[in-house]
């Protein structure tokens, strides 16, 4: 099972969205963006190293959720998509979150 990036249509990044919170802080924005920069390349090892079923869903749910609250609403897809995956698609769950966080972190730089 692959899922592919372009399955999720959403924008990589609502600016918008972020700006509702930051009142358009340049410097909150970055730390912001910075934070979840972080907590995604710690998801993404938990998802890397889970061993099981709650390992799994707590890597892809709270990388979901802290996507969505800076506007990463792509990413989120991408987490929502692959939290219910059996263990055998969880490599390619990972794959598909990864390039979704890359892609995304790109589109921050360009912010």
């Amino acid at each position: 099972m692959m899922l592919a990036q372009s399955n999720f249509p959403t924008p990589l990044f609502d600016a918008a969205h972020l700006a509702r919170y930051t009142g358009g802080d340049a410097a909150l924005k970055a730390e912001l963006l910075d934070l979840m920069c972080a907590q995604a390349r710690r998801c993404l090892a938990l998802m890397a190293e889970a061993a099981d079923q709650d390992s799994w869903l707590t890597a892809t749910h709270t990388l979901k959720g802290a996507a969505r609250g800076v506007g990463a609403f792509a990413l989120g897809e991408a987490c929502e998509a692959v939290e219910t995956l059996g263990q055998a698609d969880w490599p390619d769950g990972t794959v598909v979150v990864e390039r979704a966080f890359l892609d995304t972190q790109a589109c921050f730089a360009e912010s």
